[in-house]
This record gives C-alpha cells, structure tokens and sequence, in this order.
C-alpha cells in the first residue's frame, strides 16, 4: 500500500514540498493529497504594490490546480479537525481523510478583531480587499499625520511594513504631498526591526527620510473618531491616515486541535520541522514558531528539506539520509526611489543587507512576475 502524504494547506510551503514529493517519489510509493481552504493560490509578496497602483490583484492569485504537478489530488474547503490518535483529518464537508504522515502548512490568520477599533480606524495590506481600500485612501490622501506600524508581533513578511514606509514616502514625494506629511513609524520593540544588522541599516534610511521611529508602542486600542492610536505603554498619538500591520494568529483548526501554543504557532523542532512530540508530522512557513521571519522565503527553503526528509522516510533506498533546515532566508527590501537591498541570513550568520540599488529593484520586480514558474513547481 502507498504511504499516504497529507499537506494541510498550500501557499508556497504546501504547493512545493507537494511537487517535490510527486517528482521524487512514484505513485506506487506515495499518494500525496492537498487540503486547501479556497483552492486559489495567492502570492501575498504582491499586496504591497497594490496600494501604489504598481499592481493589480487578478495578477496575485492563480487556481492551486494548475500549479501541481499531475498525480497529486487537491481537496479543497479545508479541515474541521486533526485526529492525531487515529492519523486522520476530518475535512470541511465531514469526509475522514487517512494519513501516515501529516505536514501542517497552516500559515497565519489575520486578527485585526485583537485591537479595539481596528476595523473602523486602521488599513492594511495584507489582503486584497486590504490592499485596495488603502490604494483609494492614499490617492484622495492630500498630507497631514501619516502613522504606520505594527500593531503585535509575528507577522508574516516582517520586512513588508518597512518597505510600505519607504514606498509610501516615495509616493508622497511624486504627488506634491511629502512636504505636507508627517511620516511616524511605530515599532513595538526597541529598535525599527527585529533583527538588529536590519534595524541599524535601515534605522539612518529613515532619518534621512525625515521619517520618525517611535519605538516600544504596542498598540492596545484605536479610537477612529478621535483619530488616535493607543499603546500599553501609555502613550496616545494622533493621526490623520493610519496603517497598521493587524495582528497575527495560528489557524483555527490548529489551535481546535490542540497543536499550538496560545496564539496557535505550532511548536516545532527548527532543525527537523517535526511537530514537537509528534513523530511523522511536520510544519513549515508562517506555521511554526521556528525563529525564522514568517515568509514565503522560509517556506520555500523548509519545503525543500522536508521533502528530503519525507522521501528518505517513505523510500530510504533510493533516496539519501535527512537532511536539516539551516534557517535560511533569502529576501528583497524595498527603499523605494527605484531602488531595494537584500536581506539573506539563517541560523547562525546575520543579514549584512547591502547598500540600496537599483539592481536589487529590478530583480524583486522580475522575481514577482516569474515566480508562480518556477517557485511552486520546484524549479528554483
């Protein structure tokens, strides 16, 4: 009997490890199922051009069918439950789907409902209906208190809201507006960027940009008639156009099953991805507590050591031993004026982002366009 694969989710981790497994390991060895909530594959990097009128949204999401390789079944509509003592996923229509091995690519939820207010004061980008509610506020926005932060800590695509920062000021600028705008970034820790190599090259970006950095504001409520954002620590500020990265969560069905901690991360070993005290299931992405940004770029790089380690258990024969995740991640910084840096570190090696160029603007923009060729099929 073929050793049945089940991957809870796509996205870029999901839909990978996914064709990696159906090109390594035959039908007879492996039958590999998808459940996935909407069947439609969104590659979220694209929502922070939206805003700026540099992308349209129908460009961001494709059928999750048309980017799997043949012999893998996509089941959509998601999952109500995971049993893990009888090995079995209890799928939105009520089927029991069996598995021997699990992989959890659950990703992260929004929870804008976190912060008092939210819904009726703050934008975002990190939806399409988001994206482009924000796209019509900066167009009629004409200068005054522009705040932008992060409302709680993870969040998917940590460098994103720097890059809107940058963006936006770049934006304001060709409108005739920048000198009508007070610019405030609100960080939650002590410095603009978790990572500290990060935070110490964009930190003078900012201030050349006269943009200023409020540091330890965790937000704690929004009054959208007042037009002021609140923090634990105290402080109240004003603002006349308010961007705030929502809070984050695990998936419902993460936390209903008991997998992860209080905000539903699931703990998982960063070396192996294996769920911590639970052999021959795995999670990888925004999924995991691993201490790695929540970003494609960490996916991508955790699928394809999971889909060694998955071929190596189902077939050793064939394929050779476990290989580990070494915490690489490997992304574009936008710093807008035509120009972005890199940011690429793992476990043990620091980012050392470069100066901003042009060159680095130019490959984000053609990695944005070949991406859904060659990430989701395993080509790069």
């Amino acid at each position: 009997m073929a050793h049945r694969i089940a991957i809870l989710g796509g996205g870029v981790g999901g839909t990978l490890l996914a064709n990696l497994l159906r090109k390594s390991l035959s039908r007879a060895d492996a039958q590999i199922t998808i459940i996935d909530t909407t069947g439609r594959h969104v590659y979220q990097p694209g929502w922070l051009y939206v805003p700026f009128g540099e992308e349209n949204p129908r460009h961001l999401i494709k059928p999750e069918r048309r980017l799997l390789r043949a012999g893998i079944s996509l089941r959509t509509g998601g999952a109500q439950s995971i049993d893990l003592a009888a090995r079995t996923i209890r799928l939105a229509g009520g089927d029991l789907l069996p598995f021997d091995t699990l992989v959890l690519a659950t990703g992260a939820v929004l929870a804008p409902e976190a912060v008092p207010g939210f819904a009726e004061g703050a934008h975002h980008f990190y939806s399409e209906e988001a994206a482009l509610r924000l796209k019509a506020a900066l167009e009629s926005f004409q200068g005054g208190k522009l705040v932008i932060g992060v409302a709680d800590i993870p969040y998917k695509c940590p460098p994103a809201v720097l890059e809107f920062v940058l963006k936006v000021e770049d934006f304001l600028t060709k409108r005739g507006v920048r000198d009508k705008t007070q610019i405030t970034y609100l960080s939650p820790i002590n410095r603009a960027f978790t990572i500290e190599s990060v935070s110490e090259f964009i930190a003078p970006i900012l201030e050349r940009r006269g943009i200023a950095l409020e540091l330890f504001f965790n937000t704690e409520s929004i009054d959208p008639e007042k037009k002021l954002i609140s923090s634990m620590e105290g402080e109240t500020i004003g603002y006349d156009l308010l961007v705030l990265v929502p809070p984050h969560r695990g998936a419902p069905v993460i936390r209903d099953s008991g997998l992860g901690d209080e905000l539903g991360w699931i703990p998982t070993d960063r070396h192996t991805l294996e769920v911590t005290g639970h052999e021959g299931i795995y999670a990888l992405g925004d999924a995991t507590d691993v201490p790695v940004s929540k970003s494609g770029s960490a996916a991508h790089f955790e699928a394809k050591v999971l889909a060694r380690r998955i071929a190596h258990h189902v077939n050793p024969a064939k394929h050779a031993a476990y290989p580990c995740y070494d915490g690489k991640v490997l992304c574009f910084l936008e710093t807008g004026h035509g120009e972005a840096s890199q940011i690429v570190f793992d476990f043990e090696h620091p980012p050392k982002p470069p100066a901003p160029n042009r060159f680095y603007h130019y490959e984000k923009l053609l990695f944005n366009k070949i991406y859904w060729y060659v990430v989701p099929r395993g080509i790069v």
